[in-house]
């Protein structure tokens, strides 16, 4: 412990001199050996002094990226995208130009909240990958790029559910015919038709056309009675659609008892 202590001790004390050294050449060098040696929170902070220093040097491309390299790895992925995407512009034809873009949309898919929370960073991300597969189609980090947008557009689409199956619960709470109710039921359609039309390959697909099952069957049971009729057929239409592509769910028997009591009205 005490030679580990030391020889922290000294690599503290070492840093220190070099970040105080008006030795611009000798501070780079050493930026680049804390790189090496994932101290990158030194490198980072060495880097963020010598960036415009080195602008117009050979160096001066290789300290950018390498500064917004450092910030990824020290899971800065905020200011990682931003040094990143200043690299790509400043240098769009520069050495590391397909990596700056690719790591874009690397640093701002890391920093992608949940489902749950709101999503502007994702789309964010969504954009970034995809200007990087418009800018360098035959790129060796495509597949990954690709990979990486289905993962994020499955964000999106988790949320839209979310949003949906929460419309969904609250028309289920009211229980009895007011506007809440119907409202709800109807923002759940909405929700969940708008998620399919977006996202049409989903494969969450299944999961909307049950909310949206669900939510036309029991809008027509808590409509008021000059509506009913219209809606039990639209119910009775959504449950047949239903079978018809999906005749292996789980949720054919809902669907099955749906039409017989949408029968019952839509008969008489």
């Amino acid at each position: 412990m005490l030679c580990v202590t030391a020889l922290l001790s000294s690599c503290t004390s070492e840093y220190s001199r070099v970040y105080k050294s008006t030795d611009n050449d000798y501070k780079y060098e050493y930026a680049k050996q804390c790189f090496a040696m994932g101290e990158f929170q030194h490198a980072s902070t060495l880097l963020q002094d010598l960036v415009m220093l080195r602008k117009g040097r050979d160096t001066g491309q290789e300290s950018l990226y390498l500064l917004a390299m450092s910030q990824f790895c020290n899971r800065d992925y905020e200011s990682a995208s931003a040094t990143f995407k200043k690299y790509y512009t400043s240098y769009p034809k520069g050495y590391f130009a397909e990596q700056a873009s690719f790591y874009v949309g690397q640093s701002l898919y890391q920093g992608a909240p949940e489902p749950r929370l709101d999503q502007t960073p994702t789309i964010g991300a969504i954009n970034a990958y995809q200007q990087f597969l418009d800018l360098f189609p035959d790129s060796e980090l495509r597949p990954v790029a690709q990979q990486r947008l289905f993962d994020l557009q499955d964000n999106l689409v988790q949320k839209e559910y979310l949003s949906a199956e929460l419309y969904y619960n609250l028309g289920g709470y009211f229980g009895n015919i007011n506007s809440n109710t119907e409202s709800n039921y109807e923002a759940c359609i909405i929700t969940a038709q708008n998620a399919l039309k977006n996202y049409p390959y989903s494969r969450m697909r299944e999961k909307f056309s049950v909310l949206i099952m669900k939510s036309k069957f029991y809008l027509a049971e808590n409509s008021s009675e000059e509506r009913k009729l219209e809606r039990y057929r639209d119910a009775e239409d959504e449950c047949y659609g239903f079978l018809n592509e999906y005749p292996e769910s789980k949720e054919c028997t809902t669907a099955e008892k749906f039409i017989v009591k949408c029968k019952k009205v839509t008969k008489d």
